[in-house]
């Protein structure tokens, strides 16, 4: 995880099988707000994004379907690689607190994905277009995920901004 203190303008952060956050760099902290504080099942990004909206707020609304359906695909590929003991109960809260991932679960849908393209609206600095790359260790348990945006475009400079202003983010979306 050493190569995150390296990147200081480019967000970056390191996730779990689960897709809990396990580390980020101050810039991802700017992008996303910190994520790595969280305990028990909130932890992982799925058990957020369906029962707290406000993990939804960083996102334009007429993503938020893909997102649901990325989540739910992962969840699956998780629960192939991690034991039972783990995902049963993160599995009962999803379907106990939310129609939508009970549903969409119930499609079986596997190998769905993010395209490299991520669309945010950020309350610092208004709406981004940034590309995310995904590294994935050997044992495939953490996979590093780097956000970057096209030279030249309006995200860098935004983005850039973003790791000036990012210290007074304080986590908290606001929509």
């Amino acid at each position: 995880m050493r190569i995150l203190d390296t990147m200081t303008d480019t967000p970056a952060q390191v996730m779990g099988t689960l897709g809990e956050t396990l580390a980020q760099n101050s810039a991802a902290v700017a992008l996303f707000g910190e994520e790595t504080h969280y305990a028990g099942l909130s932890r992982v990004a799925a058990y957020r994004w369906f029962t707290d909206l406000a993990a939804r707020a960083l996102y334009p609304p007429e993503d938020h379907d893909h997102h649901s359906r990325v989540q739910v695909s992962r969840l699956r590929h998780a629960a192939a690689r991690v034991p039972p003991s783990t995902m049963q109960p993160l599995l009962e809260h999803l379907h106990h607190r939310s129609e939508e991932f009970s549903t969409l679960w119930a499609h079986n849908e596997i190998g769905f994905r993010y395209s490299e393209q991520k669309r945010f609206q950020h309350p610092e600095v208004g709406d981004l277009i940034l590309y995310c790359q995904s590294a994935v260790d050997l044992d495939q348990s953490q996979t590093l995920l780097v956000f970057t945006a096209t030279p030249g475009s309006d995200s860098l400079e935004k983005l850039r901004l973003l790791t000036v202003v990012g210290a007074s983010f304080d986590g908290e979306i606001r929509g």
